[in-house]
């Protein structure tokens, strides 16, 4: 769907851009700005990678909608600002010994944005909602980890039969299918997120337009412009309202890095999460108190669509691998900001140790070009047979650009003839959920939780709203149901071990690189705290006058 950016406000002469956008706020008043102050609302100007997708949670899939969506609405648990998980909604929990039942309970002060109370009622409609066939959330199964989940999700027994029970308002219950270690991290997901039924059913999809989205974190939608900007203020409602210190925040729709760093350095924005590849040498000499590289638990990497012929030959997916110079990609493309990738699941996962990895990682390059070769010729191509032909689908930006010309450079060796395409953010990922045909396509992942789980689950079968490549394979199937009811870390840590393994010799997932996070931050901006998820709730943010 086409769609038009909106004007700015208050583009008249005279008015500058930062002061137009910051009146666009002038209801804060009502909602948070301190009586008696004359001074200006503090409103945080977030530059964003892209538009979202959807506002709303169980349609969401991408980390642009989950930086949104965290600061309007919270869950039984959320992060602090280190990334940490804290008690959010929920004011406790505990646990049976065999770890299968958790009751929570809510914080009695917890409300919407609109006065009402929130109840625990008011998650088993939102859990209900998201595991609902007819809901079509791409991101259900992240919670089949609830009793009935799957089964509901897939149309075999109704909704009232999941395990989310309301005790009385102020008590949840939820049941598990097994004890998971990592459930409590999961219900901080954009997926977990507690619904207000009555505006839901007063104004079906339309709920999540500005006029009628009830929210229950400490920011609430004012307005939304498509391609432009999401203005959010503050929730007067939010239990932890009275130290909340912004009264706004702006999220800008800045698919184009080096636009956003031109308005970072003008400015405009206060904070950017990502950098032009070519650019960083400057930022680096100009911007090095506002350059931030940290960690992070991400992999960069190509889906190949496994459902046609050619590439779903093992054979071309491991050929056209191994042929991949990592190490360039991450010193010369990203200028060091990006470490090789040569595994699926990241490192830094305590529970999981050091992952597996592709078994030529340490082969020489030429023979890994040799073995290509030899690959691609018993799949048919090459001397004698045709010529391997390959388009890679991307979003566009300059750093997913610089990346594919140099692997379409790389691939050359072995008389591959690759073309690109490249679209925005939301054309990219709606193309590749509605599971279109096609051949190569960039795609990455971060972290919704510390688990390894959370990464090779991309690769079920069963998981095709999420697995880019539709990859089925039915060993690697069994390894993570497996491990999924597996209770003893040792042995779990092993079955996902051998299903990445797999993952890797089977290449459905071309491993390129794993992240570093890329911050541009004003040293203005207090509160900001690097960590591994990269979140930063604008809860803990103020900025200095």
């Amino acid at each position: 769907m086409n769609r038009t950016p909106g004007r700015h406000v208050g583009a008249s002469r005279g008015i500058s851009r930062r002061t137009a956008l910051s009146l666009a706020l002038s209801g804060l008043a009502a909602s948070g700005a301190r009586a008696g102050d004359s001074s200006p609302p503090m409103i945080w100007h977030r530059g964003e990678l892209g538009d979202p997708g959807s506002l709303d949670p169980h349609k969401a899939t991408t980390l642009i909608e989950s930086n949104i969506l965290d600061e309007l609405f919270e869950g039984l648990v959320t992060y602090d600002a280190r990334g940490a998980i804290i008690p959010g909604a929920a004011a406790s929990w505990s646990a049976d010994p065999a770890g299968t039942t958790y009751n929570f309970k809510l914080r009695p002060e917890a409300k919407w944005s609109n006065g009402d109370r929130l109840t625990s009622g008011d998650f088993v409609f939102a859990f209900r909602r998201l595991m609902a066939p007819s809901t079509g959330a791409p991101y259900a199964n992240i919670l089949y980890t609830l009793k009935n989940a799957a089964r509901i999700n897939k149309g075999e027994l109704p909704v009232e039969d999941l395990g989310a029970r309301a005790v009385d308002e102020a008590t949840l219950e939820i049941t598990l299918e097994y004890a998971t270690p990592y459930f409590i991290g999961q219900l901080a997901h954009m997926t977990a997120k507690p619904l207000h039924r009555k505006s839901i059913e007063a104004f079906g999809s339309d709920f999540v337009r500005p006029a009628h989205m009830v929210t229950n974190g400490p920011f609430m939608l004012k307005q939304f412009i498509p391609n432009d900007r999401i203005i959010l203020t503050k929730n007067p409602s939010h239990y932890d309202a009275a130290r909340v210190a912004l009264d706004g925040e702006i999220f800008y729709a800045l698919e184009d890095r080096g636009a956003a760093l031109r308005r970072f350095m003008a400015g405009e924005i206060q904070s950017y999460n990502d950098v032009p590849a070519e650019q960083i040498g400057f930022v680096r000499g100009h911007l090095a108190e506002a350059f931030k590289v940290t960690p992070n638990l991400g992999s960069y990497y190509y889906a190949f669509d496994t459902r046609g012929k050619t590439f779903g030959d093992r054979r071309v997916r491991q050929a056209l691998s191994m042929v991949i110079d990592r190490e360039f990609l991450a010193e010369r493309i990203w200028s060091g900001t990006m470490d090789p990738g040569y595994s699926f699941v990241p490192p830094g996962i305590e529970s999981y140790g050091p992952p597996a990895t592709v078994s030529w990682k340490d082969m020489d390059l030429y023979e890994r070009e040799d073995e290509a070769k030899k690959l691609l010729a018993e799949a048919g191509f090459g001397p004698g047979g045709p010529r391997l032909e390959v388009e890679i689908r991307f979003n566009n930006s300059e750093n997913h650009r610089a990346t594919a010309v140099a692997i379409a450079d790389m691939w050359k060796v072995l008389g591959v003839e690759t073309r690109l395409l490249a679209t925005d953010a939301r054309t990219h990922y709606a193309f590749l959920r509605e599971k279109r045909p096609f051949e190569v396509a960039r795609s990455g992942w971060f972290a919704d939780y510390p688990d390894a789980q959370n990464f090779l689950f991309l690769g079920e079968s069963g998981n095709m709203a999420l697995n880019a490549a539709s990859f089925t394979n039915k060993t690697y199937d069994r390894l993570m149901q497996e491990a999924q009811a597996e209770s003893s870390p040792e042995r779990r840590r092993t079955l996902l071990h051998e299903a990445e393994t797999i993952l890797l010799e089977e290449q459905p997932y071309l491993v390129l690189l794993i992240y570093r996070s890329r911050n541009l931050v004003s040293p203005k901006l207090r509160g900001w705290e690097e960590n591994v998820l990269d979140n930063h709730p604008g809860r803990y943010v103020s900025i200095a006058r």
